[in-house]
């Protein structure tokens, strides 16, 4: 079953509260009136009460019948019954049987005087008590018939349920009316959305025009169709790099074997042009394996293998590895600090020997690379500084966005890099909760891994555990 719109739902909670409150208001009137009503009657009959001590008081006994009759016959609805103690009527309404009512005197408990009862389908309100007269104590039974209020009672109930009802309906309306209205900038903010397209993701929620509980789902919105249109716009560049930089291997490959099929050669040429398309091959080779390798970095991939690793150890182990390279450029490698942190060790020393590749690569003859280590309570840094040309300002926030090259034409025939080792590098730091920035000034260029400060999980302390 298909659940009811958001403005049906305001509206019949609209519609129920207000007549709700219009029923309850309606029960206390009509409660206060009865109670009204029955203060007056006891008030009559009190009053009647009164006038029949005062003539018990002041007339004979065989006078007071006709005194009795003549205050008391004149009153509408006004039944009333006086005996003696013995049981002798002195007077009695006439053609009312006063059987009920005796009973329901004689059923109120010590003390109590007033009470009600009901005789041939009317209601009575009556009054008991006994006064002294010449003649002795006389009982005193007056009551009063209900019949006008209860008549009035009944006009008013039907009143007030007509009332209700039509006060709901319109209350509907009116609550329909503003759940409509209320909600127009949720039918605008949908407009909006379903003009987002792949095309036209620049579409905002409009937060200055929606009511304040309705900005923060507005702002919430457009941060999202930011975080799209941004990564939308990475995933089309990345389209664009990637093409661009599969084109020129494919192209040479495909140019190179076309020429060599051209006309038979010499087997030294066939070897030859082998040779370079063996190269071309390995450059296409590592790039699409560096581009599975960030995919799965990119997908939150845990570390497979987490353990204590002393950084010092891990960054003189690259020396080694670069030395000839490092010898080949006159470039001075130096290490300064200690420190451990808790990671995976190949990933480290992926990170570590990009940037040392790439300070390598851009260090001038005769220049330096320095890898310093500090560890502090909350964090352990790995900086990377080497001498060379430095990067422009506006370049650095691009540095590790993928396939990114400062010269812009990207021929670079005789690089290489694929522009993904940076990517790569801030892809393994995040995977370790860590972060990767960078700075240029004063002719050194500076790359800094900051990895948390934390302890080995249990599972890593365990005899036999990975890494140990």
């Amino acid at each position: 079953m298909r659940p009811f719109s958001l403005t049906t739902r305001l509206t019949t909670f609209f519609s129920l509260s207000s007549a709700t409150v219009l029923l309850g208001l309606g029960a206390l009137i009509a409660t206060s009136m009865d109670q009204h009503f029955a203060y007056e009657d006891f008030a009559v009959l009190e009053e009647k009460a009164n006038l029949v001590r005062k003539i018990a008081q002041d007339a004979a006994p065989d006078a007071m019948p006709i005194r009795l009759g003549a205050a008391l016959q004149n009153h509408p609805g006004l039944v009333a019954l006086i005996a003696t103690g013995q049981g002798t009527s002195l007077y009695a309404t006439d053609g009312f049987e006063f059987q009920q009512a005796l009973a329901a005197a004689r059923a109120l408990p010590a003390g109590k005087e007033e009470f009600t009862w009901r005789q041939d389908g009317a209601e009575y309100r009556g009054l008991r008590t006994t006064v002294g007269g010449a003649g002795g104590e006389v009982l005193v039974i007056v009551g009063l018939a209900t019949e006008i209020h209860a008549h009035f009672m009944h006009g008013f109930l039907h009143s007030l349920v007509l009332y209700v009802l039509l006060s709901a309906l319109v209350s509907g309306v009116f609550g329909w009316w503003a759940a409509r209205s209320g909600l127009a900038p949720l039918r605008t903010m949908a407009a909006r959305a379903r003009a987002v397209t792949a095309q036209k993701l620049d579409e905002r929620m409009p937060v200055d025009a929606v009511p304040p509980e309705m900005a923060d789902l507005a702002s919430t919105l457009n941060a999202m169709l930011a975080r799209l249109q941004d990564d939308f716009r990475r995933l089309s560049e990345f389209s664009s790099d990637l093409a661009h930089e599969l084109r020129t291997p494919l192209t040479n490959l495909l140019t190179q074997t076309h020429v060599v099929l051209a006309q038979p050669r010499e087997a030294g040429k066939y070897r030859e042009i082998l040779a370079s398309n063996e190269e071309e091959l390995q450059r296409l080779s590592r790039m699409v394996s560096d581009m599975l390798y960030l995919a799965k970095m990119e997908h939150g991939i845990t570390l497979p293998d987490v353990g204590a690793i002393a950084v010092q150890d891990e960054v003189n182990a690259l020396f080694e590895f670069y030395e000839a390279l490092a010898e080949d450029k006159a470039v001075a490698m130096r290490l300064t600090g200690r420190g451990r942190i808790v990671g995976d060790r190949l990933m480290l020393r992926r990170a570590l020997s990009n940037l040392l590749s790439n300070a390598l690569r851009h260090t001038p003859p005769g220049g330096a690379i320095d890898v310093v280590v500090a560890s502090e309570a909350k964090a352990v840094t790995i900086a990377v500084e080497n001498d060379g040309k430095e990067i422009p300002a506006e370049l650095l926030p691009s540095l590790f966005d993928r396939f990114f090259r400062g010269d812009k034409s990207r021929a670079r025939p005789d690089s290489e890099s694929s522009g993904l080792g940076l990517s790569i590098t801030r892809a393994i730091m995040v995977a370790h909760g860590g972060d990767i920035t960078a700075g240029s000034a004063s002719g050194r260029t500076r790359f800094t891994l900051v990895f948390p400060a934390r302890d080995l999980p249990p599972a890593s302390l365990a005899p036999g555990a990975r890494g140990q």
